[in-house]
């Protein structure tokens, strides 16, 4: 008689975006340095690029709080009074490629100028890439200042998963570790898909985190 699958109850786990808990490593060196040495910018405006779960959010937080900026998204803008939200001489805009405002973001970027204020955008890509329509703003976006975050190296890979792995209350050993570096797409994305699904097959077979349940995680969720 077979054992009746058990559902897993996904349970929220906090993530700190404090400064002590960023992984720094050959990706994200630059950003870091960007983000500490504020407000010695080469511009009022900063691009911070990289990939789905590369960071970009976590270093805007550290930012917000050495700057002290208000965080809004980019698709908020158009309803946003951006006077209002520069009240503290510093905005974050994240995703910022998505359901762009335009002109919102234009007369942002004219805003900081005029309000000695600084501004960070986040988005997926350079924003070069982005499909906008005003010339005006291309020609902005073009002069923009950019700093990139790339594919973590083994180093980083490892110390990452430690820590989503810890995250979520979870100790687990070297052996599960090395395991797993050399298995998984080497991006930030798929590290917190891993242990999300290694975490959810824990909890449903209530078994403790292994190497071997590792093993047969992956089997059964191929990439």
């Amino acid at each position: 008689m077979s054992v009746p699958r058990q559902l897993a109850l996904a349970l929220p786990h906090a993530e700190s975006f404090a400064r002590e808990d960023f992984l720094s490593g050959s990706s994200n060196a630059a950003a870091l340095g960007m983000i500490e040495r504020w407000p010695d910018w080469p511009d009022r405006a900063l691009a911070l690029v990289g990939p789905e779960g590369s960071g970009k959010s976590h270093l805007a937080a550290i930012w917000a709080e050495k700057s002290g900026a208000r965080r809004i998204a980019a698709r908020a803008l158009g309803e946003t009074d951006l006077l209002g939200a520069l009240a503290t001489g510093a905005l974050v805009v994240e995703d910022a490629a998505h359901e762009l405002d335009e002109r919102a973001l234009f007369h942002l970027l004219n805003l900081i100028r005029e309000e000695d204020a600084f501004l960070l955008m986040t988005a997926p890509t350079a924003p070069t890439t982005w499909r906008v329509a005003l010339a005006d703003l291309v020609s902005r976006l073009r002069a923009l200042p950019l700093v990139a975050l790339s594919a973590p190296d083994d180093a980083l890979l490892r110390a990452l998963l430690v820590k989503l792995f810890a995250d979520r209350q979870l100790a687990v050993d070297e052996s599960l570790i090395g395991y797993l570096v050399t298995r998984i797409e080497r991006s930030f994305a798929a590290a917190r898909e891993t242990v999300a699904l290694i975490d959810r097959e824990a909890l449903r077979q209530q078994r403790p985190v292994t190497r071997a349940l590792a093993a047969e995680t992956l089997k059964l969720n191929p990439a």
